[in-house]
């Protein structure tokens, strides 16, 4: 399978702090909590903003996103169908993407989560490394 790769990824891509910045409230703490992990996840991490929200790549090769909405925030993943998933936190029904939908009144553990966004870092790692 290719790769959907992206082009004029930055190690730290000052577009996203300011994304990240105007986004208020529990979503918007949410949505800066979780992309700061996804940066965490190793060297090879780069990132852009694209279609609008913040995408954490592996290099050029997205791995996971986060998004605000009015009502909720999602961190998302680009090979989320591989995830292991035993809490059922995934949703989506595309052909690989999945995200975890992240509303106040919604418990999500954030050990499951920090697991499912270092385990698509580590995916997305060794499908690069594969082609």
């Amino acid at each position: 399978m290719l790769l959907f790769r992206l082009d004029a990824t930055l190690e730290r891509d000052p577009e996203i702090d300011l994304w990240l910045a105007q986004k208020p409230g529990v979503l918007g703490e949410w949505a800066r909590q979780w992309f700061a992990v996804m940066r965490e996840c190793g060297d090879e991490v780069r990132e852009l903003l694209h279609d609008g929200h913040p995408i954490a790549c592996f290099g050029n090769v997205p791995f996971a996103y986060v998004d605000v909405f009015t009502a909720h925030a999602n961190v998302g993943f680009f090979q989320g169908v591989a995830l292991r998933d035993p809490h059922r936190y995934l949703e989506g029904k595309g052909k690989a993407m999945r995200h975890v939908k992240l509303k106040p009144g919604k418990v999500v553990d954030p050990v499951v989560l920090q697991r499912m966004i270092v385990e698509a870092y580590e995916d997305i790692r060794q499908r690069v490394a594969a082609e």
